[in-house]
């Protein structure tokens, strides 16, 4: 670990573990609070119609004689099933020669991570907030010790309050755009925040009276949503299981970039935690993750799914309704009947089987059906109007819903709306992959961060024919420089994949017939196109003692050390191999070395076994003269047991 960063997490740990419960805390109380109501004033709108949404979406508090139209369900689930079966796939590419191997440990402890992390249940809410809300929160700052494993923790929109301001949690690339604040609402035990050993004044809490809780005012809207009635304000315990509402702010305060909680409506601080300082190297970084599905350009509100169909399903219910009570209206009509001749109106009023109903005079006429409008044939076409326009703003047709289409289409229309739907979803996983990658850059800054060096081992599982597992340290996950981190949809990298392994399968058996050809090279390339593991691969095409050699000696020469050639070697492979090395005034003389070795072969090839090509002395000789600028050495081929020095 560089000195630097050694010192950098020092200060961060004297930081953690400095004892605040003393602190004057009342300019930051009095900093959050104007910055809490400001977010709260923006915010509010906004919560009151995600509330009406919650109810449009599953409303279970609806006329019991009414009915609901599904059509937000639907298409929101819909989409929300396409973007999660489409799982984003990470993968950890090296800067710097010699971090290749430390890479390939960040992959495999990725996808070891993600079923230790339940990164599947992290994605459906992040997702399922994303479609809904428009945008979708992360939080990833905690780091599970014991299984020494990063935390990820959903975010509720509907009670986080954020800087106006901002167009996103943490801008772009440079910082523009991103929150001066950002915070929320959350409920915890006396207990529970005892255990985790980072709070105090935990003896002066108090319930938390506040009439503007949006924590308990987004559980209100959910239960009104569901039909409940069960008001949250009346959760009143006595005891250890008492529940606490607390405020957790992240703010800048003397250059800092702070986590502050506080209890007691905003007046106590229960928690301070320094998260960066104006000495670090990297810029503020505010620990939570956002998702957008539609953005809309330096705006944080994006479009959601709701903005695009509630007022179609508004519509379509209202019609819906009123069918129905056409359709009653025709099973229960009124009626007008004459009071000369039927003298008991009850008799028409109350059904009974096989009765008489007695009439004075001639029957007809005595009663007869009040008119009334029938359904007509521009209500099912503007229902279908609704409907296709909700689909068409969604991309999600009716087969893409998994409906039958009434209508017959031809197999060229419908390979065409696939297609077309399938460039929607892959923009909205491109869009996703955004945030993915943001959430694996933390994930990677949490374990450079609290994995100790020659302290902590963590041993994975990989899953194969045979299972292995590989223990890590902090050696083996964090490289010289960090690494590049590439997010790509599985569904588009498969089918990329695919039609890349159909080209290179059609290739393939020309190249196998060629004697000249890099068989072994081609054959791990098809198994990369296959789907196969780089430790799979591997393990089929293991390494030959040239490949062995080549890498140690790639070592040297990054270095600008030379190392010996022997004639009896494969130059090709190794011309192939040192590729990676540095490029070096030592690497440069030893792959001319190679190719004069190749050149003498050609010539004299009885000399190929067991000779000794050029000692390090030799090379270090030519290195020098190549320096100098001098000619390029010639090969004298009637003495080829060494190299030639330079004519």
């Amino acid at each position: 670990m560089a000195k630097k960063e050694v010192e950098k997490n020092k200060q961060i740990e004297i930081y953690e573990k400095t004892d605040y419960s003393n602190q004057d805390f009342t300019d930051l109380i009095k900093q959050v609070n104007s910055e809490y109501q400001l977010s709260y004033d923006a915010q509010k709108p906004k919560w009151d119609k995600w509330t009406i949404r919650l109810k449009i979406y599953n409303n279970q508090k609806k006329d019991k004689e009414a009915i609901g139209d599904p059509l937000l369900f639907k298409i929101h689930q819909t989409v929300l099933a396409s973007l999660y079966d489409d799982k984003l796939s990470v993968d950890f590419l090296a800067r710097e020669d010699g971090d290749q191997e430390t890479a390939e440990n960040l992959n495999a402890l990725a996808v070891f991570d993600y079923d230790e992390m339940e990164k599947e249940i992290t994605d459906y809410f992040w997702n399922w907030d994303a479609t809904f809300f428009g945008r979708g929160f992360v939080k990833l700052l905690e780091y599970d010790s014991i299984t020494k494993t990063p935390i990820p923790e959903n975010l509720d929109p509907m009670s986080l309050l954020h800087d106006p301001r901002a167009s996103s949690v943490n801008g772009d690339k440079k910082g523009r755009g991103s929150c001066r604040f950002i915070g929320y609402y959350f409920q915890a035990t006396k207990w529970e925040l005892e255990t985790t050993g980072n709070y105090f004044n935990l003896n002066k809490l108090k319930t938390d009276t506040s009439i503007n809780d949006p924590q308990q005012e987004a559980k209100r809207a959910r239960n009104e949503a569901a039909g409940l009635n069960y008001d949250t304000k009346k959760e009143q315990l006595e005891g250890e299981n008492q529940g606490y509402n607390l405020l957790e702010w992240f703010t800048m305060k003397k250059g800092k970039l702070v986590l502050v909680t506080l209890a007691n409506n905003r007046s106590l601080v229960v928690g301070y935690k320094i998260l960066w300082t104006n000495k670090d190297q990297t810029r503020r970084y505010i620990p939570i993750e956002d998702r957008v599905i539609y953005p809309v350009p330096f705006n944080w509100d994006s479009v959601s799914v709701p903005d695009m169909v509630e007022d179609k399903q508004r519509a379509r219910a209202a019609i819906q309704n009123l069918t129905l009570q056409g359709i009653k209206c025709g099973l229960y009509p009124m009626y007008l009947y004459d009071r000369t001749r039927i003298k008991n109106r009850s008799d028409l009023t109350k059904f009974q089987f096989n009765k008489t109903i007695p009439v004075d005079g001639d029957i007809g006429g005595a009663v007869a059906e009040v008119p009334r409008q029938t359904v007509k044939n521009d209500t099912t076409w503007i229902l279908n109007e609704l409907d296709a326009a909700a689909q068409g703003a969604t991309a999600t047709p009716d087969i893409q819903q998994g409906n039958i289409t009434k209508v017959q289409r031809t197999a060229t229309e419908l390979s065409l709306a696939a297609k077309g739907v399938d460039t929607r979803y892959s923009l909205s996983a491109k869009i996703f992959g955004w945030s993915e990658k943001r959430f694996w850059r933390q994930w990677y800054n949490l374990y450079k961060k609290h994995f100790n060096e020659k302290i902590d081992k963590k041993i994975i599982r990989i899953k194969g024919i045979n299972t292995v597992f590989r223990p890590l340290l902090r050696d083996n996950i964090i490289s010289r420089v960090d690494p590049d981190i590439k997010i790509e949809s599985t569904v588009i990298s498969e089918a990329k994949d695919l039609a890349n392994l159909q080209k290179f399968s059609n290739l393939l058996a020309h190249i196998l017939q060629d004697p000249n050809a890099n068989r072994k090279y081609a054959l791990k390339k098809y198994a990369k196109l296959s789907g196969l593991r780089q430790d799979e691969i591997n393990k089929i095409f293991p390494k030959s003692i040239d490949e062995w050699e080549a890498e140690k000696e790639n070592e040297n020469l990054n270095k600008n050390k030379p190392a010996e050639i022997r004639m009896s070697q494969n130059h090709d492979l190794h011309l192939e191999i040192h590729e990676a090395a540095n490029p070096t005034a030592s690497t440069e003389a030893h792959i001319l070395a190679h190719k004069i070795a190749l050149l003498i072969g050609r010539e004299q090839p009885e000399i190929l076994p067991e000779q000794k090509l050029a000692s390090a002395q030799e090379q270090q000789s030519l290195q020098q003269k190549m320096l100098t600028g001098q000619s390029q050495p010639k090969p004298d081929f009637n003495t080829p047991r060494t190299l030639q020095s330079v004519r």
